[in-house]
């Protein structure tokens, strides 16, 4: 009789406009696996840890899930996107010379701690049974969507900004599940009665597992590459 399939445990470094479940394709295909998931979705324009479970190993996703998440990136004030990053065009662009080093520490104490936030647009959320993406390219907005965007609650237990390199300002944050950082980008924005988009976005760590474990997709299938039967 066949073994059970126990499953593992896999740690990649997701490519840059890769979605998430591009790279569950991939290495379902390549490793011939019956059953794979991923622990928590990467916006295609970020890069960094991807948890991905095998086998019995999946029913192990809710709790990779809940774990706490690292991020390090750059977010530049003075331009909006409706997507608050590079997917989408620039829609409107504000004057940051008033803006101090001051000023946006204050911001980003306001965003530390237990904070409500509101997905943006351009994310799976479901509402109405939709995908808030899925109206977002149909031309709504955060305001026309029926019932509107019901605000979740997260901690953000570090918001650390190196502001060196003004109005591009690089960022470190560790926050809880259902964190989305272009939130937190938009609403930094906000506060500072200007605008933000995020242009770069690495996860670094999910709970004890660090982005310096991580294999390359393709140095995953390399060394993972199912044996060739044998011909007599």
């Amino acid at each position: 009789m066949q073994q059970p399939d126990e499953g593992r445990l896999i740690l990649i470094d997701k490519p840059l406009t890769w979605t998430s479940f591009d790279v569950v394709k991939k290495l379902k295909f390549a490793g011939k696996f019956k059953k794979i998931g991923h622990a928590g979705t990467l916006d295609p324009l970020a890069t960094g840890l991807l948890i991905l479970c095998t086998g019995k190993m999946t029913k192990q996703i809710d709790s990779y899930q809940a774990q706490e998440k690292e991020y390090t990136g750059t977010l530049v004030l003075g331009k909006t996107t409706p997507s608050v990053d590079l997917e989408t065009d620039f829609d409107a662009e504000f004057d940051v010379s008033g803006i101090t080093p001051e000023a946006i520490q204050t911001a980003v104490q306001q965003l530390t701690g237990v904070i409500d936030q509101i997905p943006p647009i351009y994310s799976a959320v479901r509402v109405n049974g939709e995908r808030l993406y899925e109206k977002a390219r149909r031309g709504e907005t955060a305001d026309q969507v029926e019932g509107g965007i019901k605000s979740r609650t997260v901690t953000i237990s570090a918001f650390e900004v190196d502001t060196e390199r003004f109005p591009e300002i690089d960022f470190r944050i560790i926050c809880s599940k259902g964190t989305y950082i272009r939130s937190l980008v938009r609403d930094l924005g906000l506060f500072l009665q200007n605008g933000a988009y995020l242009k770069a976005l690495r996860r670094t760590r999910i709970g004890a597992f660090r982005i310096e474990e991580a294999d390359t997709v393709d140095g995953f299938i390399s060394k993972n590459r199912p044996a060739e039967p044998l011909h007599s």
